[in-house]
């Protein structure tokens, strides 16, 4: 089973609490336009396995893209996909591309972002990539999240989505799938 949500990234940065000098404002200087990129990402839940994909934008194509990589990583596995109801998701074109592929979709509640621990993990590849600092360009800002993300190992990964809290809401469901005799 993966999880599966995608972020965007801005080229301008999140601005977060920071320290400076008592009564003068901390300077963060921003050129440019605001680029954005969009990564596509899922984790198994299992093992913490993580894959990415960069696209420019979040459209359905681009759904349709990551599956067809899902599909290539997970070749020979049956895969079940947990995710947000995102109308890239739901068009009829990536159900159908889903299907095709053998990877069956669960849906998440409607506006639950924190039942998907892609969403944690993303809000901490910010905090420690993108906040109050402005990359040379949004390419450059999207490879050192994406290589930030990669480089945790899969238990950090797994430790820091809250997977492995016993208050993981799935996870009663996960023991028992994984203790399950064969």
């Amino acid at each position: 089973m993966l999880v599966e949500d995608e972020t965007d990234l801005l080229l301008f940065p999140p601005l977060r609490a920071m320290w400076s000098p008592r009564g003068v404002p901390a300077r963060i200087l921003l050129t440019g336009w605001n680029a954005r990129r969009t990564i596509f990402g899922c984790m198994n839940l299992a093992t913490g396995h993580r894959v990415f994909q960069l696209r420019y934008r979040q459209r359905a194509h681009d759904f349709q893209a990551f599956l067809h990589q899902l599909h290539r990583q997970y070749r020979g596995w049956q895969v079940t996909l947990l995710l947000d109801s995102d109308s890239s998701h739901t068009a009829l074109a990536s159900q159908a591309v889903a299907a095709e592929l053998g990877i069956q979709l669960l849906w998440l509640p409607k506006r639950a972002p924190e039942l998907n621990p892609m969403d944690t993990l993303w809000g901490q590849g910010k905090d420690a990539i993108c906040a109050n600092k402005q990359y040379a360009s949004i390419d450059e800002q999207a490879t050192q999240f994406i290589d930030h993300l990669a480089g945790l190992t899969d238990a950090e990964a797994l430790k820091t989505s809250v997977i492995r809290s016993k208050h993981f809401w799935l996870r009663q469901v996960m023991v028992k799938r994984l203790c399950r005799p064969a």
